[in-house]
């Protein structure tokens, strides 16, 4: 589907990849039998070439858990840089800057601990800005979610 006011896509690589990391939270939305739900998460980010794997770091049980472990493919949506603007007494002026990823794709449960490793080295990164290590043991106490995107678009609006 085309974006309809495609002037505010951004097509650029590196400025798609500078709004991944700028985005703290990733809202990921799944089905289940209760129906439809949403869930925002801390992600880490991982770019090979063009290909976006987000991981997350979360409970090895829950509803989240349940729902991806019967039908792993989700939806994602990122955003960051959001500013009002508009003139103070003019209702109709008022407007909103901000850049946004939207996607979809398939969840896999990582179960290698180097993987799981470099995941959460990923995440503390993309949350802290500072480098982590962790140990294979610390690796194979958690759950860790990768959304490997098979879609994603970003979006970004600044008034001059």
């Amino acid at each position: 589907m085309e974006m309809r006011l495609a002037k505010r896509q951004v097509k650029d690589l590196a400025a798609i990849q500078e709004i991944v990391a700028q985005c703290k939270i990733c809202r990921l939305a799944m089905e289940d039998q209760e129906g439809l739900y949403i869930v925002p998460m801390s992600p880490g980010a991982k770019w090979e070439n063009e290909k976006l794997t987000l991981y997350f770091h979360c409970a090895g049980e829950g509803r989240k858990i349940a729902a991806l472990r019967k039908d792993p493919r989700c939806a994602f949506e990122m955003d960051c840089g959001w500013r009002l603007t508009g003139e103070e007494n003019a209702a109709c002026s008022y407007s909103c800057d901000y850049q946004s990823v939207t996607g979809a794709g398939i969840v896999r449960f990582v179960e290698d601990p180097e993987e799981k490793m470099t995941a959460l080295a990923a995440i503390m990164t993309h949350q802290s800005g500072k480098e982590f290590s962790f140990t294979e043991k610390m690796a194979r106490s958690v759950t860790i979610l990768a959304l490997e995107a098979e879609t994603y678009t970003a979006k970004a609006h600044r008034s001059e």
